[in-house]
């Protein structure tokens, strides 16, 4: 049984540890407005996204997936890009996923589905927190009321819900995973 442990903990260590540093997915850009030791200010540009709300029995990451994996009007299959967002939206949790930046409204494939849309992000300040571990609603929510908190003492006002922002696969392990709580801010 040592021996066991022994091998699984040294194929984690040179197998599944690195997967996130192989992974090259292109990332939504932006600039640091301000950073403190619990979150940073960051200026994004307006973004591409497809995006969809929870309805029926299909969950949100399958139709973006399989959107992006050639299920679309173009039959064209489109690279993964990071972060995954998901916000609520009119009572619905929404998940976005970015599209490439070679992208724009008039050459990016049309879905297919009718609750997948194309959809243009606005840009503007966001504050992020970064935190590691799992993606559950415990750890986000933990995560979002620190960031909301430190605004509201920093007198930035939130004017955004919060958003939700993952970076990795779930085969990455919690201790290496990137998760972010956001929250678009009014910068004076």
């Amino acid at each position: 049984m040592k021996f066991f442990k022994f091998y699984f903990v040294l194929f984690c260590i040179f197998c599944i540890s690195p997967y996130p540093i192989a992974m090259s997915n292109e990332e939504a850009p932006y600039d640091i407005i301000n950073k403190n030791e619990v979150y940073e200010i960051r200026k994004y540009a307006d973004r591409l996204a497809v995006e969809t709300s929870t309805s029926g029995s299909e969950n949100n990451f399958r139709k973006l997936f399989n959107y992006i994996s050639g299920r679309n009007k173009n039959n064209e299959k489109i690279s993964m890009t990071t972060p995954v967002t998901q916000v609520e939206k009119n009572g619905s949790m929404t998940m976005q996923f970015y599209l490439p930046s070679k992208y724009n409204s008039s050459n990016a494939p049309n879905p297919i589905r009718e609750d997948v849309n194309l959809i243009t992000v606005e840009g503007g300040y966001y504050a992020a927190l970064r935190y590691s571990g799992r993606a559950s609603d415990k750890n986000f929510v933990k995560h979002m009321e620190i960031l909301e908190k430190e605004l509201k003492k920093n007198n930035i006002s939130i004017i955004s819900p919060p958003i939700r922002a993952t970076y990795d696969s779930p085969f990455t392990l919690p201790m290496n995973r990137r998760n972010e709580a956001m929250f678009k801010v009014k910068i004076n």
